[in-house]
């Protein structure tokens, strides 16, 4: 039980327990903060104005980087289908 809760995903990205739980609490912390940029910038649109989606691209270029399979891809952002149009 305890390989089951504790040990079994941190093995499956090749990580140790507290390797794993290192990343996982600076990827955590790091959407926090981002997060609260965000409400922040929700009641003063002036600050923080790419904050959190700058923090999001930051942690999914990580999170890509950690997954070899999906490394030589363009980002999903960068992707045409995500890419918002706005017509003048």
């Amino acid at each position: 039980m305890i390989d089951r809760f504790f040990l079994a995903h941190p093995r499956s990205v090749g990580e140790s327990y507290g390797e794993h739980a290192a990343t996982a609490s600076r990827f955590g912390i790091t959407m926090m903060i981002g997060g609260a940029a965000c409400l922040v910038h929700a009641v003063l649109p002036n600050l923080f104005v790419r904050t959190a989606s700058d923090t999001v691209k930051k942690l999914y270029a990580q999170m890509k980087a950690r997954q070899p399979a999906f490394s030589q891809e363009r980002p999903a952002f960068q992707q045409p289908e995500w890419q918002i149009e706005y017509e003048i």
